[in-house]
């Protein structure tokens, strides 16, 4: 027997913490984004200052935090599309409307390959 979500207001809550969860994600990811970003400005002011500390700086930050910052506003994105469609899935009393998130994967996914190129990329340069 199938029970009927589109009454129960406890299913619309954790739809709407799964979204806010998604909006802290996306959030987080901007804010990492301007971190590294700034980082290879902190990287040329310090090697301008202390010419004795052989500091080599790159764009490669630059890039990665403006990637980062587009992943987060596209995680946000693609979150609230996710979000609506749920919202409408469940008024129209869908009975099956869970699956795996795929959204959460890909941001795993690419989080990973950033963190190893960051690896690779101090590894090399320091």
């Amino acid at each position: 027997m199938a029970e009927d979500f589109s009454k129960d207001p406890r299913v619309y809550f954790a739809a709407e913490r799964n979204l806010l969860a998604w909006i802290r994600t996306g959030l987080a990811l901007m804010g990492f984004g301007f971190v590294v970003a700034r980082f290879g400005l902190f990287l040329r002011e310090l090697a301008t200052t202390q010419p004795q500390l052989h500091i080599r700086s790159s764009a490669f930050s630059t890039g990665v935090g403006i990637g980062l910052i587009m992943f987060g506003v596209i995680a946000n994105i693609i979150a609230t599309i996710h979000h609506v469609r749920l919202v409408g899935a469940l008024k129209r009393g869908a009975e099956s409307f869970a699956g795996p998130s795929y959204e959460a994967v890909a941001i795993a996914v690419v989080l990973a390959i950033v963190g190893a190129a960051m690896v690779v990329y101090l590894g090399v340069v320091y």
